[in-house]
């Protein structure tokens, strides 16, 4: 650490009530800035002056700044690591796996180490290393899909291989790359590169040179002061935000506070109101908590875009530039989400990304799909990434129920042994009153049932446009959607087990009794009823538009000569509207169908026969080479 540096830190800490580090990680992300403007400024034709001060300030900031020497080391035997493993081994097919689990192991022992110390209020390099791992796997796959012949990759792998090694200083300018060093977001190597050399300013000939962006002198980096200086006003106010927030609602509010409030409701309704503010609070900490990284992640995107690697294209016919490359949180798309999907699709994207590209779509064999195996790899890998805090995996546990609890017996027999433990422990919990006085909510459209057999009553059923009654649909989908994700993601803030199942037995477990309760609804005789009753509407609606006008259809036919759909069709009808989705179909950093954020499965049901299917596979493929053996020693 650099004489004197920590002084001022120390200073402010004693009067704003925080830590010198924490200071100091903000002091970093606003510095960044006007070092990113100065390297935006180095000459286009010298990318090694660039790699150069990138690895400087990033030395600043490690050694300078944070004193983290050890830090500086981890990042040198991870980078190092991975270099010398995609140098060595890259003709073979199991190096990017030998580097994935380098990196994973590396990065695990220190997470092991961290938790140990269990101090929050000091930064150390487990954060830069997990961003570390999703650049340095990636550049191993990237390297792997160089040395593969381009009609076995799909059109994102061939973007990204790597034909040739890069030079050992510009992989140090990628590691070190300084706006992104400490909590991401990350980028791939060939994204860097195209930085790096400007290819990636190139504007195709399809837009109007009258509107091509406007660059400074011969830079071909365009100008991106206005859109960094919203990101940084952006992340500045969600830092306000948490100030203001933090006091009134921290962790600890979801452990004590309200025992006399409880023990003085008397009566349905004081229980009701009572057990509402313990929601209330539940989601209020959640929403606090996420400030935090609201505030930093858009802080370190402001200074990605400020260096010029935020660019994502030119739109050829307004000319105006996308600069969402390296955006990794979307808060209105997560504050406003009304399903799962679109819950995690706008939160950790960049994480996101990494998790679809480069392990659910790389445990699958070429020209097989994903299914039941590459949907729990991903979990766990994204379970594992996250550490070894018992409250990460209480979350994911409870995440993946809400997500995969199907529709066979099976599964609802596992889940309710579940639920009569968690009842159970309400019961006896001395801060929770009955359970029978919880309210029984369910993550709507995450429930493939919910939004198969529910929301097309709420569409017409001939143009599947939204009737006014949607609106209640919506609200009641956010609702419950928020308000699930603040009960699943209370572990993540609490971290131990012990204060998360308390915290849970304090709003009476409502999220697993809501799934216990919608997965009995339609696992009982309101499934066929509800099929049937769309059945009929969709016929009345074909009969009516049949009676009403006549349209000429090609052969001669008529709407008259249209009959009732049949009971197949009109089901793949209710299916096709339900799964019409509420956001633009394309989505940058959208996941794949079968998976879905941190790797929980969308589609439930579909992962469930793929695990059958992929069983029956090995049992027959087993037998077939055991008859094989028997045969040859028969002969």
């Amino acid at each position: 650490m650099l004489p004197y540096i920590n002084t001022p830190f120390v200073y402010a800490s004693e009067r704003v009530g925080t830590s010198p580090d924490e200071l100091k990680i903000i002091f970093s992300f606003l510095l960044s800035y006007p070092l990113a403007g100065l390297l935006k400024r180095v000459p286009d034709a010298r990318p090694d002056a660039k790699n150069l001060f990138i690895i400087g300030v990033a030395l600043f900031y490690l050694v300078g700044l944070f004193d983290l020497w050890d830090g500086l080391r981890t990042i040198a035997i991870s980078s190092g690591a991975a270099y010398g493993i995609a140098h060595f081994l890259r003709g073979s097919p199991y190096m990017p796996w030998i580097g994935f689990v380098f990196l994973m192991a590396h990065m695990s022992a220190n997470q092991l180490a961290r938790q140990s110390t269990d101090d929050p209020s000091t930064v150390d390099i487990t954060g830069a290393q997990m961003v570390l791992v999703i650049k340095l796997s990636a550049f191993c796959w990237n390297v792997a899909d160089g040395v593969v012949d381009d009609d076995q990759l799909t059109p994102f792998q061939r973007d990204r291989l790597l034909r040739e090694l890069p030079s050992l200083l510009d992989y140090a300018g990628y590691v070190l790359f300084f706006p992104s060093l400490l909590i991401g977001p990350a980028c791939d190597f060939a994204e860097y590169r195209r930085w790096l050399d400007t290819s990636m300013f190139a504007v195709p000939a399809s837009v109007d040179p009258a509107k091509r962006p406007r660059t400074r002198r011969r830079r071909k980096i365009p100008r991106s002061a206005t859109p960094a200086m919203i990101k940084m006003a952006t992340g500045l106010a969600w830092i306000g935000a948490l100030l203001v927030l933090s006091p009134h609602y921290s962790p600890a509010n979801l452990l004590a506070g309200g025992e006399e409030a409880a023990a003085g409701s008397h009566g349905f309704i004081g229980r009701i109101v009572e057990f509402l503010r313990r929601v209330w609070t539940l989601y209020a900490v959640g929403f606090t908590t996420r400030t935090k990284y609201y505030g930093v992640w858009s802080l370190t995107e402001g200074a990605c875009i400020l260096a010029g690697l935020g660019f994502n294209g030119v739109d050829p016919v307004s000319g105006r530039i996308s600069w969402n490359r390296v955006q990794n949180i979307d808060p209105w798309g997560v504050e406003s989400a009304q399903n799962t999907r679109a819950y995690l699709e706008h939160w950790n994207m960049k994480t996101n990304t990494w998790l679809r590209n480069y392990v659910y779509l790389r445990v699958t064999p070429r020209g097989r799909k994903p299914g039941f195996r590459a949907s729990m790899a991903t979990f766990f890998t994204s379970a594992l990434w996250h550490g070894f805090y018992p409250g990460y995996y209480l979350s994911f546990v409870l995440a993946s129920f809400i997500q995969t609890v199907a529709k066979s017996a099976f599964f609802f027999f596992l889940f309710f042994l579940f639920f009569l433990f968690f009842l159970f422990f309400s019961f006896f919990s001395f801060f929770s009153f009955s359970p029978s006085f919880s309210i029984p909510f369910r993550l709507a459209d995450s429930h493939p049932d919910f939004r198969r057999y529910l929301r097309p009553f709420f569409l017409d059923p001939v143009t599947q446009a939204p009737l006014p009654s949607k609106t209640v649909y919506d609200v009641l989908s956010f609702l419950a959607t928020q308000m699930a994700f603040s009960f699943a993601v209370a572990p993540f803030v609490l971290l131990n087990l012990q204060d998360s199942l308390r915290a849970w037995s304090r709003v009476s477990f409502f999220a697993v009794i809501g799934v216990a309760v919608s997965t009995a609804v339609f696992a009982s005789p309101v499934k066929p009823a509800l099929k049937k009753r769309l059945e009929a509407r969709a016929a009345a609606a074909t009969s009516a538009m049949a009676k009403s006008e006549t349209i000429a259809l090609p052969g001669g036919d008529t709407a008259a000569s249209l009959k009732p759909p049949t009971s197949a069709e009109t089901d793949k009808m209710t299916i096709s509207a339900s799964a019409s989705p509420e956001l633009p179909p394309t989505k940058l950093f959208a996941v794949p169908p079968n998976v879905m954020g941190s790797g929980l499965p969308a589609d439930p049901e579909g992962e469930l026969d793929d695990m059958v299917a992929e069983l029956r596979s090995d049992m027959e493929l087993l037998q077939k080479r055991a008859a094989e053996l028997a045969a040859k020693k028969r002969s």
